[in-house]
């Protein structure tokens, strides 16, 4: 792209003043009709060191509403977030809807300066570049109107400007090793930039290069380019999004109503053996701490399938200092109010660490799918981009491990009697229990067709009999076990 750009002709400068006032009073109008319409924005900005995204970042947001938008300078990646998978400190950034996030630097930044120095091979480059295009399309599948500006300089422009920079004491500080290294290699980087602009560049969420040398042109292009965006994003914003074929392979698992329920264990051989497989357990621990791998383990099931004591029998093996417990309820406002991902991104574990979920991401495609709570287009999308978040996860190194806790209906209801009937367990049944009882054959159908679509070979379903709950118990340590030693 930048090779082939043809740059446009800057006007002169009355014109230029006259259209930079005319586009910052648009860009202020067009901000409240976002936030009136709800649609999210997020801003990219990169470019070459020294080519002024700052200073004109200042310029393009100065008559906007400082209450709905923010900026963050993005930076190298702190330890912390080294130990989250790549799109961790990009994913947690997106805007609420109606708001503007602007990044100064980002994801493209990150991944050429690691290309360019060699710290990333071939091979793991494109597998970044993958990530980077699903995570575009996801969020612009979910609403997000997602605007990437490259500025660009020549060589000779930002070979001045450095060391303009850099003779002054008070701006010299701006100046990091690797501007000057860009500029040193000017050319190498010229390259990948390139390819990596080619390689992103998508209809969806396009590139938008800006001529840099004039910083008061610069500050028209971003803000005409910016209005169109919004234009455009608020005459689609009804508009259904295709469902796309799921690409990743998928382990055969049978139908709920297919497998058999009798499974039990008596009470001595399940006290021995809790005891055997959560002495197993802590050790794997250790081990994973030390080879810093990270674990999640994600339940759902039935409503009194007996997800809290089986995770409480996990758990109790683990080092408190090495694990999270995450109950996940229905949505907070501002958790509702972005990608429906976000609050899983914010929850990852690190590495060496083990997070377990008691209910998931997998929300989207049965509660939400049948109480309505998003759109058919919204739910079967959900399908593919769960199974693109758990490829990540998967990439990053992480043991996922997935349970669906099974009973059947006549057990669900003894269940229910009895917390019901029992004064200090009546907390855990609610009306909404009783209610979502009666969508039994409902759900039945949308969680295997959630077990046939999100049963990847990287992430796949392992069903847990639980009319004995102490069959599954033993069952889950078992297979927390078996997939932690394959991992080591």
């Amino acid at each position: 792209m930048l090779k082939n750009w043809n740059k446009s002709t800057k006007p002169e400068t009355e014109e230029l003043e006259q259209r930079l006032k005319e586009a910052r009073v648009q860009l202020a109008q067009r901000q409240i009709k976002m936030k009136e319409k709800k649609l999210p924005v997020l801003v990219l900005l990169e470019g070459w060191g020294a080519a002024g995204k700052g200073s004109v970042l200042g310029k393009v947001i100065r008559d906007m509403d400082p209450r709905f938008f923010k900026v963050a300078d993005m930076g190298n990646p702190t330890e912390e977030e080294k130990r989250k998978p790549f799109l961790y400190r990009h994913f947690i950034k997106i805007p609420e809807t109606g708001k503007f996030q602007f990044l100064d630097g980002g994801w493209m930044d990150e991944v050429t300066k690691a290309y360019l120095r060699g710290d990333l091979k071939e091979e793991k480059y494109k597998e970044r570049i993958e990530s980077i295009i699903r995570f575009e399309r996801q969020l612009t599948d979910n609403g997000y109107l997602v605007m990437k500006f490259f500025f660009h300089i020549d060589e000779k422009e930002q070979k001045k400007r450095l060391s303009q920079l850099l003779e002054d004491k008070n701006t010299k500080w701006r100046v990091t090793e690797d501007d000057i290294w860009q500029n040193k290699n000017y050319n190498q980087c010229l390259q990948i930039y390139n390819q990596y602009l080619n390689d992103t560049h998508r209809s969806t969420a396009p590139w938008y290069i800006i001529d840099s040398k004039n910083k008061k042109w610069a500050q028209l292009q971003m803000l005409e380019f910016l209005i169109r965006g919004i234009d455009t994003a608020m005459m689609n914003s009804t508009y259904a999004v295709p469902v796309l074929q799921n690409p990743f392979p998928l382990k055969s698992i049978p139908q709920l109503s297919d497998i058999p329920l009798d499974k039990v264990l008596e009470e001595e051989e399940y006290k021995e053996e809790l005891q055997q497989y959560q002495g197993r357990l802590s050790e794997l621990h250790n081990k994973l701490y030390r080879k810093k791998i990270p674990v999640i383990i994600a339940y759902e099931g039935w409503d009194a399938a007996g997800k809290g004591g089986n995770i409480k029998r996990i758990a109790s093996a683990l080092d408190p200092r090495g694990y999270e417990v995450h109950p996940i309820a229905s949505p907070e406002p501002y958790e509702k109010a972005r990608h429906y991902l976000w609050r899983f991104w914010n929850r990852l574990p690190k590495t060496g660490h083990i997070a377990i979920f008691d209910r998931t991401w997998y929300g989207r495609v049965m509660v939400e799918r049948l109480e309505r709570f998003c759109s058919e287009n919204d739910w079967q999308r959900a399908y593919n981009e769960i199974n693109e978040f758990e490829k990540e996860l998967s990439d990053w190194g992480a043991v996922i491990i997935k349970f669906w806790v099974q009973i059947d209906q006549d057990t669900q209801l003894e269940r229910f009697t009895l917390r019901q009937n029992t004064p200090e367990k009546q907390w855990k049944i609610t009306e909404e229990d009783w209610r979502n009882r009666e969508k039994w054959d409902l759900y039945e159908e949308a969680v295997n067709e959630m077990l046939k679509k999100t049963s990847t070979t990287f992430a796949p379903w392992h069903v847990l009999e639980s009319n004995d709950k102490k069959y599954a118990r033993i069952k889950a340590l078992k297979t927390v076990i078996k997939e932690i030693e394959k991992k080591l």
